[in-house]
């Protein structure tokens, strides 16, 4: 699941476009998530959000890739 941009609480400081490393985020009039099928799910424009404004649910396929095995 692509990127999720809470515009009530974005200040439209671009720092998520800048950071996107899959350019699936462009500036319009506010951030916008143009490509959410090239999403990479890396997390970048949801850990340099300063104001928490962006959420990311990975895949359960990558979920379950990256857990450690219960023990």
């Amino acid at each position: 699941m692509p990127p999720v941009i809470d515009m009530n609480k974005c200040t439209v400081c671009g720092v998520c476009v800048d950071i996107c490393p899959g350019d699936v985020l462009v500036m319009e009039d506010e951030p916008v998530v143009a490509r959410p099928e090239e999403c990479w799910h890396c997390g970048a424009c949801y850990l340099d959000c300063q104001e928490e404004a962006i959420t990311i649910h990975l895949p359960l396929s990558m979920m379950l890739a990256t857990s450690e095995p219960v023990k």
